[in-house]
């Protein structure tokens, strides 16, 4: 089932999209795809009614949000390609390399990503995002996906000198304002088949940026899930993006990096597609 959250931002309802395509709200069973609401039960209630036939359609054509509402964490995996790992000049980690992004940076898939004030390096990065479907502490990784409610294509945007160059955690080039766009779906484990063979690109103004597969990441799901868990807890409805493949600007001979004007556009297999429109900062 793919779950959508659709409407005005800050105010998006929860739906599914049926097998036809077609938008319906599910707004009577669940207030938000959000928090505790993403939990297995509650998506099992909505897939039953949808199968009956309950579910309204939703007329016209609205804004899609992103498919998570208010995270609590929003945790991401660094250099777990390591194709990726070689174009950005870092060794092959031993263990899963993690920072936070701030929750607040999450948009939807086709809302406009704002280069941040002073950035003169931000960059692209198209990612498998896991969203939690029940508390995780201390799994196993024989039972961490019984953890996922399902999976969703994002957008890790970074600014590499504040990333990279201004000390401290990557966190730094990684939260600002809709650095994460997410969506337009977030789709259970059941659509989505064997998660570590899904292929993915990015391309920027049309030109092919990123060209990668699930299958290379050095660390899968199950692994990721289990490890972090490991150091805190995972709530429902957190978000994890788990690396990117070669490709990034920072890693083009010369570097190249957005501008006001350019268009991202992305997709992951069973995942749909985004289309962001890039802009400068404004006071």
């Amino acid at each position: 089932m793919k779950l959508v959250r659709y409407g005005k931002a800050g105010k998006e309802k929860p739906g599914v999209i049926d097998a036809k395509g077609k938008l319906r709200d599910c707004s009577d069973i669940v207030s938000d795809w959000a928090g505790d609401e993403l939990a297995h039960k509650h998506i099992k209630k909505v897939a039953k009614a949808l199968k009956n036939g309950e579910l309204k359609s939703v007329s016209g054509s609205p804004r899609i949000g992103a498919c998570v509402g208010r995270p609590v964490n929003f945790v991401a995996v660094g250099l777990n390609y390591a194709d990726h790992a070689a174009e950005s000049n870092m060794p092959i980690p031993a263990e899963p390399i993690l920072f936070n992004k701030a929750p607040n940076c999450i948009v939807g898939p086709n809302d406009d990503v704002v280069i941040p004030k002073g950035s003169k390096k931000t960059d692209w990065e198209v990612e498998l995002g896991i969203v939690i479907g029940k508390k995780a502490s201390y799994v196993s990784e024989e039972d961490a996906l019984d953890h996922v409610a399902g999976y969703c294509l994002a957008n890790d945007v970074s600014e590499r000198e504040f990333q990279l160059e201004r000390g401290g955690n990557w966190m730094k080039g990684k939260s600002a304002p809709t650095f994460g766009p997410l969506g337009p779906w977030l789709v259970t484990q059941d659509e989505v088949g064997d998660v570590q063979d899904l292929g993915m690109w990015l391309d920027v103004n049309g030109a092919r940026m990123q060209t990668g597969s699930t299958k290379t990441m050095i660390f899968g799901c199950k692994k990721i899930v289990s490890y972090i868990s490991q150091f805190m807890t995972l709530e429902v409805g957190d978000v994890i993006v788990t690396g990117t493949p070669p490709g990034v600007g920072a890693g083009k001979k010369p570097p190249v990096f957005l501008k006001a004007g350019d268009t991202m556009s992305l997709g992951i297999d069973k995942l749909g597609e985004q289309a962001c429109r890039v802009v400068g900062y404004e006071d």
